[in-house]
């Protein structure tokens, strides 16, 4: 963490300008509810790690479906239904190109990363894991990545092992690797740390725990928005996201499995969809992808989902990467310079996430005051409790940046930052 004491202030002028080669003007002009005002103040939203805004794109897409393409798919031997299935469908296509799987049977649509979670660890889990076997997580989780795998333990006998995190929020690959062993069953950590922008090394975690017979879940809710993301490089077992902090709607998510794990999984939910046969006496599941999908599934949700990754690659994770990156220094040089402000995770080659506290205010009356003038952060615990403890504090304000962002609105952030301490002193 670092202190503004602790910092020398760098001038505005030597630090590098946003990327090139990115138009955020034209961006933020694809997004409607940025041209709002709040209270009188442009909008200015700092709070795209716990859920994005949406392009127009995706707004069209779920009007378009429901204006003129809606019907229950799979099941219906008409044009609509036929039409319906096709582009939920090809949103699963789009899908299994965004995180480049080897086939869309390894793509299940979900109601979002924490069900994902659920899904594994409750069948996975369930069918795989026996009392004294071992599970790692680490101490930078999110609760959708910690509350699965205790429940788990509590019912199956698991020990659930805890990899520490350092000072300045960095994953402890030397105490992860040391933490392995034969009885080692599931690892699962998070591609990106939601409080702290903290990458984490996770190619090296996935061979590591690969070394001793482990599968490996990867939280990539946070880091399929900042980074490409290539599953069959990483060679991962598992990798779930959200779609609202992809730029795209809420109630929809993705859980890639590979293919024989999927295979060798039961059910998690049963109903219509995920069966193949059904007697008083017995059933049987449907193949890949839909024995997994049970019930109606998130029909437009997934098919705006489609809309959103498509406009994400369209204008490029990298290019996106770099406009953030660019942001991020420009913003943690001026945080450094706010009197009593404290920032935590500060590790090279973070993401674009800024959790801080300051000496003279509590993160909700922060976030209070910074609302005055139309500027939105979080304020709270993050659904990262351990790391509220980790780091002695109850709550931490936290700005995140999305595409849409720019030098402007972390100005804004940092003079509501200076009404903050001109108010509590």
């Amino acid at each position: 963490m670092i202190t503004a004491n602790a910092v020398d202030r760098t001038d505005t002028a030597t630090i590098a300008p946003e990327a090139p080669g990115f138009d955020v003007a034209a961006v933020r002009a694809d997004f409607p509810i940025l041209a709002q005002t709040v209270r009188g103040k442009p909008l200015t939203y700092l709070d795209s790690g716990a859920s994005a805004q949406k392009p127009k794109a995706v707004i069209d897409a779920i009007t378009s479906l429901y204006t003129h393409d809606y019907a229950n798919v799979h099941r219906g031997a008409y044009s609509l239904s036929e039409k319906s299935t096709s582009l939920y469908e090809g949103s699963r296509e789009i899908a299994r190109r965004f995180i480049n799987a080897e086939s869309t049977r390894e793509v299940v649509f979900t109601k979002g990363a924490t069900e994902a979670v659920n899904l594994v660890a409750a069948t996975y889990g369930r069918s795989f894991l026996s009392e004294g076997d071992e599970v790692i997580i680490s101490e930078l989780e999110h609760h959708s990545n910690i509350v699965p795998w205790q429940m788990l333990r509590d019912e199956k006998g698991l020990v659930l092992k805890v990899v520490p995190i350092t000072d300045d929020g960095a994953f402890d690959l030397a105490a992860f690797k040391g933490m392995l062993t034969e009885r080692t069953k599931i690892v699962s950590v998070a591609h990106v740390s939601n409080v702290l922008g903290t990458v984490l090394p996770v190619k090296e975690i996935t061979q590591a725990a690969h070394a001793v017979g482990a599968r490996v879940l990867i939280d990539g809710c946070q880091g399929a928005v900042h980074i490409p993301v290539d599953v069959q490089d990483l060679d991962c077992d598992f990798y779930v996201f959200s779609g609202h902090k992809l730029y795209g709607p809420t109630g929809v998510g993705i859980l890639y499995g590979k293919e024989a794990l999927l295979d060798a999984m039961p059910p998690y939910q049963g109903g219509g969809d995920m069966i193949a046969t059904v007697t008083f006496e017995k059933s049987t599941w449907a193949e890949l992808p839909a024995k997994f999908e049970a019930g109606t599934p998130p029909i437009s949700a997934a098919i705006a989902l489609g809309a959103a990754m498509d406009y994400v690659s369209a204008l490029g994770l990298e290019k996106i990467a770099a406009h953030e990156h660019a942001l991020l220094n420009y913003a943690q040089q001026q945080l450094a310079s706010v009197e009593g402000l404290t920032l935590y995770g500060t590790t090279p080659g973070k993401c674009a996430v800024m959790s801080f506290t300051m000496d003279c205010a509590h993160p909700h009356d922060i976030a209070t005051i910074l609302d005055q003038s139309g500027v939105c952060i979080r304020a709270g615990h993050h659904c990262a409790q351990p790391v509220m403890e980790r780091f002695g504090v109850p709550a931490m304000s936290r700005a995140s940046l999305g595409m849409y962002n720019t030098r402007d609105d972390i100005d804004r952030l940092i003079k509501g930052l200076g009404s903050v301490r001109k108010i509590f002193g």
